[in-house]
């Protein structure tokens, strides 16, 4: 029961317990490799019960690929804010709810505004005295085209529609209502306006964005910010659609860091010319860049203990040593080995934490055994007799 009784060979303690043995190689003389940790034996028996596999490590393609957690987001380049420049009465609506899909010229509602028409009272009045001074000839004629110019620039810049000014000029007549189109196609995402509401200068009715491309942001962590760059293909995979896979490209890393989450954002843009993308869709994003040859293991060998990484090594008649490995890009099959094994070795690859924890304990004895005093909460019982 005393960690620090030790015994040259194999006995019993005065409760009829057997001494575990600690070998030569974990404690006599020579250093675990890894602090902490210490070479263990297993039997093949013991090996298949706890389903241990080991793989070997070659060398191949590795890196090329990271797979992070992306947002579908809208492109903000292709919001479009409908406004107006003169106060009015809105007469009629045309596009009566949020979510309606709208083309280039579809009409959006109808505005009543004296402002307005005062302004193309102005506009024919200024052709009629266009006609008057033609007839003059001269300079009077010019001064003729400056007004008629003067007063259709004036139309223009409250956003009449060219095709209005024109139905002005041919019929001769003002008209009380003017409708307004849609100057882009897309999906209404705001409307702020009903029949009979008053509007003044500088209202946003509507809102409309182009889904025909879309954005998708993902977090890159700082381990990985040195494989991603600007125009860099993506792939994108949505629980919605799990037999389809989106292409895309990275066009924007930002320049900051966030403290938070030790993340730095990054934009892919992707066509969506269905509209299968939709805005807050949540997906796996995979971005690809060109492999290259170096040693490689499967990432499941890797014990991170947040501090270091180790691997066990096989080095023959059921001995598993630990090794501190140094590594570098991985794609989430297969890692980089860049330092602390050679080709051709075999590493653990299943049941590596049960030998972990086995690992240490073992560590732990050999510590105790050559004199270190371990805390009573600490020590581990001899095994029973009858195991």
């Amino acid at each position: 029961m005393n960690a620090k009784q030790t015994s040259p060979i194999p006995r019993k303690d005065e409760m009829g317990m057997d001494y575990l043995p600690v070998y030569a190689d974990e404690a006599g003389g020579a250093a675990p490799p890894v602090s902490g940790l210490a070479t263990l034996e297993i039997d093949p028996d013991r090996q298949q019960l706890i389903g241990l596999r080991t793989a070997e490590v070659t060398l191949g393609p590795v890196g090329g690929a990271w797979r992070t957690v992306g947002r579908v987001a809208v492109d903000e380049t292709r919001v479009k804010h409908i406004n107006l420049k003169v106060p009015g009465f809105v007469e009629r609506i045309y596009v009566d709810f949020i979510g309606k899909k709208v083309r280039k010229g579809d009409p959006l509602f109808s505005l009543y505004s004296p402002d307005l028409l005062s302004a193309q009272e102005e506009y024919l009045l200024a052709l009629k005295t266009k006609g008057a001074l033609s007839k003059v000839g001269g300079a009077a004629a010019t001064d003729g085209d400056a007004l008629v110019s003067a007063a259709r620039r004036k139309l223009a810049l409250w956003d009449v529609p060219d095709s209005e000014v024109e139905r002005v000029a041919k019929t001769g007549e003002p008209t009380k209502t003017l409708t307004f189109y849609s100057p882009v196609t897309g999906v209404v995402t705001k409307k702020d306006v009903v029949e009979g509401m008053k509007l003044d200068a500088g209202a946003m009715p509507y809102e409309i964005v182009n889904l025909a491309s879309v954005w998708v942001l993902v977090d890159v962590y700082e381990t990985e910010l040195r494989f991603v760059r600007e125009n860099m293909a993506g792939t994108l995979k949505l629980t919605a659609f799990p037999d389809r896979e989106f292409k895309g490209r990275v066009v924007f890393i930002d320049p900051l860091l966030d403290p938070a989450t030790r993340t730095v954002k990054a934009r892919l843009t992707f066509p969506n010319p269905t509209g299968e993308l939709r805005p807050e869709m949540f997906g796996e994003v995979v971005l690809h860049a060109a492999p290259h040859d170096g040693l490689r293991i499967p990432q499941d060998a890797v014990i991170d203990s947040g501090t270091e990484k180790v691997v066990f090594v096989a080095t023959g008649k059921g001995k598993f040593e630990p090794r501190k490995v140094k590594l570098g890009a991985g794609d989430g099959a297969y890692v980089e080995v860049i330092a602390g094994l050679e080709a051709g070795a075999r590493v653990v690859t299943r049941a590596n934490f049960l030998i972990d924890s086995e690992s240490r304990l073992r560590a732990s004895l050999a510590d105790t055994s050559v004199g270190t005093t371990a805390p009573e909460s600490a020590r581990v019982l001899p095994g029973a007799s009858d195991q």
